[in-house]
């Protein structure tokens, strides 16, 4: 027997009805899902990116007991004079750190980076520095690299100027503090160029002063600091009016930092003027 209309009706009226904004709020889950979705492709995505990024660079383990056979800037260099038609030149004679004269060592830390025994690579707070000095002058000036940053760069990087190079350079640096900042030293003053040619403390010593790396006095080391700017521009033996200032300025520092008494410091200052008197 059929139910009544009004049975039917009833019961119909009782059944909940989906509103317009029920629906909205379902499209609204649907689209957020696709989103969640969307983004955590886009997140493994990078993740792989940076982990193939990470893989190709180049590992520092060898340096850890191993002299470096080349370097990317030596390479340059002999690159540099094949274009020109001239022949490659290298003078180079690496040394362990204790063959080094400690002078060399505190005036290449005090000028080029004075935070080296306290950063991990990248001296956060002289890349803030820096910044800001650009900010003010419209250009990124010198300052804003570690002497591990360089190393990096002279290692691996060459001259190469791009933002991919810097991150480059910011990785390798991690990597290279791995080593313990003496070995980042030696390793530094070993392959820094110091002259056409003229690769690490031993040759330059040798070559501008006539003595071995492990003689090396303060006055002398100042010179070889000041060089490293523009070693290829700033010739010992006819100093310009800016070495001389910046040699001056490194040797400064060895009283700031207290590493020569105020009678050794005026010592200093002579036989700097009297070895830059050309």
């Amino acid at each position: 027997m059929p139910r009544p209309a009004r049975t039917r009706a009833r019961k119909n009226a009782q059944k909940p009805q989906r509103s317009d904004g029920a629906g909205r709020r379902e499209g609204r889950k649907h689209a957020g899902v696709r989103w969640v979705r969307v983004g955590l492709v886009a997140l493994l995505g990078m993740f792989a990116v940076a982990l193939a990024f990470w893989l190709s660079l180049p590992s520092a383990e060898a340096l850890r007991t191993g002299d470096p056979p080349t370097t990317a800037l030596i390479d340059a260099r002999a690159q540099e004079a094949w274009q020109r038609g001239r022949p490659a030149r290298r003078n180079q004679h690496p040394l362990p750190l204790a063959r080094i004269s400690p002078w060399l060592q505190r005036a290449v830390v005090n000028s080029e980076d004075a935070r080296f025994y306290l950063h991990q690579g990248v001296d956060l707070v002289e890349t803030q520095h820096a910044l800001e000095r650009a900010a003010q002058d419209g250009h990124l000036g010198r300052g804003a690299s570690t002497l591990t940053q360089q190393l990096a760069k002279n290692l691996w990087l060459g001259e190469e100027r791009s933002l991919l190079r810097k991150l480059k350079e910011y990785f390798l640096a991690r990597r290279l503090e791995e080593l313990g900042k003496d070995r980042i030293l030696e390793l530094y003053l070993n392959v820094a160029e110091w002259g056409d040619g003229i690769y690490g403390a031993d040759a330059a010593a040798r070559v501008w002063f006539h003595v071995p790396a492990a003689e090396l006095s303060p006055e002398q080391a100042a010179v070889l600091a000041a060089m490293l700017p523009a070693p290829r521009k700033r010739n010992p033996r006819h100093p310009s009016p800016h070495l001389k200032a910046r040699a001056a300025q490194v040797l400064e520092l060895y009283g700031m930092y207290r590493q020569l008494s105020p009678a050794q410091l005026n010592v200093a200052r002579l036989r700097l003027a009297v070895l830059l008197a050309q």
